[in-house]
């Protein structure tokens, strides 16, 4: 395979992940700056081919020793089916600034298979979780 991983912020194309994520369920309409300020203070992960450049990306909101929270894992829709998101969570999963996290979350709509493979399950205990959630946060800007 011609693809790299890296967590080498200055490789990362802004624009493209700007315009994949703003048009997701999940961030709908997300203003760049928002996204620029996301990934400065996020453990991001870039995936790379050698002609077509950026083609995904991933990014873990962490303290890097007690808590995780995965966010917006994409792969661009011309290289799906091939891998990618496996090999993209295996660097997640092994990077040494998140081994040892005492709880590591995501939320996903269509992507459980995925995730399951890698030790994600549904909360053990829900009724401790709470959460403050605004859905069209974006559409009030």
């Amino acid at each position: 395979m011609n693809y790299q991983i890296s967590c080498n912020q200055s490789r990362l194309n802004i624009d493209l992940i700007h315009a994949f994520i703003c048009g997701t369920y999940w961030a709908k309409g997300i203003p760049i700056e928002i996204m620029r300020k996301a990934i400065q203070n996020s453990l991001c992960f870039g995936v790379y081919h050698e002609q077509d450049g950026q083609v995904g990306f991933a990014r873990v909101i962490s303290d890097c020793a007690t808590f995780g929270y995965l966010a917006d894992v994409f792969i661009l829709k011309e290289h799906r089916g091939k891998g990618l998101s496996k090999i993209l969570l295996t660097e997640i999963m092994a990077h040494p600034d998140l081994q040892n996290l005492r709880r590591f979350c995501l939320a996903t709509a269509d992507a459980h298979t995925l995730y399951q493979q890698f030790g994600f399950t549904p909360l053990t205990a829900p009724e401790t979780m709470m959460e403050i959630r605004v859905a069209d946060v974006y559409q009030r800007l």
